[in-house]
């Protein structure tokens, strides 16, 4: 009975903290029905950025959602943000319907170019898609220019750029090498 009424409590929350956010940043930020984010996830849109959220998009707290300097942040219907994820969009994220994510996934669509100096805000950026029906895996990092088909899973703690066909598997194999330090060289 405390669950539901913590998750009633939930939809409520965000149904009004929505429709200020709406006022605040009209067509910046759009929504669709229902949503369930926890008081405790964070939105941002800054410098022009604008969010776009499907229909049951749900959220759990400490995850933050970024949309910055006339980016776009598209996510669509029932797509899940588990405990601490952290999407930030320079230029355009795209997260398709049904995707989940486990806790502490980051996702990016720009790096820091460090050859013009870290302190100039510069940064190499590119697209993000990620397909519908996704499971993204505990901490993993979704990098910029990542294209991301339809019904892949990618596995815990792996870091990803580059293109996925549907319905793949992307793991990244590592190996614990355990040695005594009184033998090591």
């Amino acid at each position: 009975m405390s669950r539901f009424l913590r998750n009633l409590g939930s939809v409520f929350y965000s149904a009004l903290r929505f429709v200020l956010l709406k006022i605040i940043y009209r067509q910046r930020f759009q929504f669709e029905g229902l949503q369930r984010f926890s008081p405790r996830t964070q939105l941002f849109m800054i410098k022009g950025g604008s969010i776009h959220l499907g229909n049951k998009v749900r959220a759990h707290s400490g995850t933050k959602l970024r949309s910055v300097a006339g980016a776009i942040l598209k996510i669509g219907d029932n797509v899940t943000f588990n405990y601490d994820c952290f999407i930030v969009s320079l230029k355009e994220i795209s997260i398709g319907s049904g995707t989940e994510f486990g806790p502490n996934v980051l996702v990016y669509d720009h790096d820091h170019d460090f050859r013009a100096g870290l302190k100039k805000g510069n940064y190499k950026k590119s697209s993000v898609e990620i397909g519908s029906n996704c499971w993204i895996g505990a901490n993993s990092v979704i990098l910029r220019g990542t294209k991301l088909g339809k019904n892949c899973v990618v596995g815990a703690g792996s870091i990803i750029s580059g293109s996925f066909p549907d319905n793949s598997i992307i793991t990244q194999k590592r190996e614990t090498e355990i040695r005594s330090y009184a033998t090591a060289e």
